[in-house]
């Protein structure tokens, strides 16, 4: 489960951007007891969190970051900094600014790990890992590498000396993180990181890439067959009554099967369908993934297709089942802002500067003013006074 991520100079943020899956203290929790997983450690964590904002104003640079980490954890290759991916204004002041990137998270046999990257054109500048088994606790490093003048690496601590040296002295440091060689050579701790990032981990948008991504298909065909699947999908159209998986074009020649009020069947194939049912179709088995397998899903606009009624369901599904998956996601649809169903915490919103055209993010539970029982939350951010929206 995560904890909380932040990172700087990526894309439209320049300075530090920051988001908290923890949940709040105290009474307000009991107004929500489906919100959040209590952990073993005494650390409360919510299911879910809605970014909100204008267009253009760095939703999706967010979640692209979060591509970017992970894409590093995948692919054995040199990992530094790219100019198209670095703030602009930053590049201005300093044309070889350091990127950095820090997650913590819960693992499922309750160890907190917290892993951090500071990467430049160069490559990597430092990278850390530490854990802790509880709230309170200082924790533990368990390796901390940091590039030196000469271009070398140095472990300034280290948990395991042997298998860091093997690391410094028989890898090429220019390629792949170092947590991917521990976990290589059999370090339990970064092995664990390493395959949260690439199995649990899932920041996602719907392009035309996952028609050409095999490998991606024949996991979402597993998902597809399930016949939990169908519940979610039937969320978009509860006239559905069946599907038949394509299992060479899943995304385009799946069939549907709807049921009228006379007990009719008709059949349709999936491309035929509706803009909002093709996409849901393809959002639901993320959802799947939070709740029955327990992923950490960042969805890039998942509702910009999808009506209000629909997206409230689909928030109400997965915080009303029992799991440790959680549901981030990046919208424009303004109903979110209701604490009827959020904490203050699960709502984010995103803003541009205009004059220096960076972006900042910041959580609803910054404004002190604002009371659960404050029912003005949609007026105020019309009105730009949360930010959020291009106001003139």
């Amino acid at each position: 489960m995560l904890i909380g991520y932040k990172f700087d100079n990526f894309c439209s943020f320049g300075d530090s951007c920051e988001l908290s899956m923890n949940a709040p203290v105290g009474k307000v929790k009991k107004r929500y007891p489906d919100n959040y997983v209590a952990s073993s450690l005494g650390i409360d964590v919510l299911k879910t969190a809605v970014i909100v904002g204008e267009n253009a104003g760095g939703k999706s640079n967010f979640i692209n970051s979060l591509m970017f980490l992970k894409n590093a954890f995948i692919t054995n290759q040199i990992v530094k900094s790219l100019s198209a991916f670095i703030n602009s204004t930053r590049m201005g002041q300093n044309s070889d600014t350091e990127q950095c990137f820090e997650l913590s998270f819960i693992s499922a046999d309750e160890i907190v790990y917290t892993y951090k990257l500071k990467i430049d054109s160069l490559g990597i500048v430092a990278e850390s890992l530490k854990k802790s088994t509880g709230k309170r606790s200082a924790g533990k490093v368990v390796y901390e590498v940091v590039r030196d003048a000469a271009g070398g690496y140095v472990a300034d601590e280290v948990k395991n000396k042997d298998l860091i040296s093997s690391v410094l002295k028989n890898s090429n440091n220019s390629v792949g993180l170092f947590v991917n060689k521990l976990a290589l050579l059999g370090d339990a701790d970064a092995r664990k990181v390493s395959d949260w990032f690439v199995n649990v981990l899932c920041p996602e948008a719907i392009t035309a890439d996952i028609v050409t991504d095999l490998k991606r298909q024949d996991a979402d065909i597993q998902v597809l067959k399930d016949e939990r699947y169908l519940e979610i999908f039937r969320m978009v159209d509860y006239s559905i009554c069946g599907l038949d998986i394509n299992e060479e074009k899943p995304y385009t020649k799946s069939v549907i099967y709807r049921k009228d009020s006379d007990g009719n069947v008709i059949s349709r194939e999936l491309q035929m369908d509706s803009t909002g049912v093709k996409e849901f179709f393809v959002w639901a088995i993320e959802i799947f993934r939070v709740v029955y397998e327990d992923k950490v899903v960042f969805a890039d606009e998942m509702d910009r297709v999808l009506n209000p009624v629909l997206s409230d369901r689909i928030v109400a599904f997965i915080t009303g089942c029992e799991h440790r998956g959680q549901f981030v996601f990046s919208s424009h649809n303004v109903l979110h802002l209701d604490l009827k169903n959020y904490m203050k915490e699960q709502i984010y919103f995103v803003t541009k500067n205009r004059d220096s055209l960076s972006s900042e993010m910041y959580s609803l539970a910054d404004f002190p003013e604002v009371r659960y029982d404050n029912a003005k939350i949609y007026e105020f951010y019309m009105k730009g006074i949360l930010g959020g929206i291009s106001v003139e």
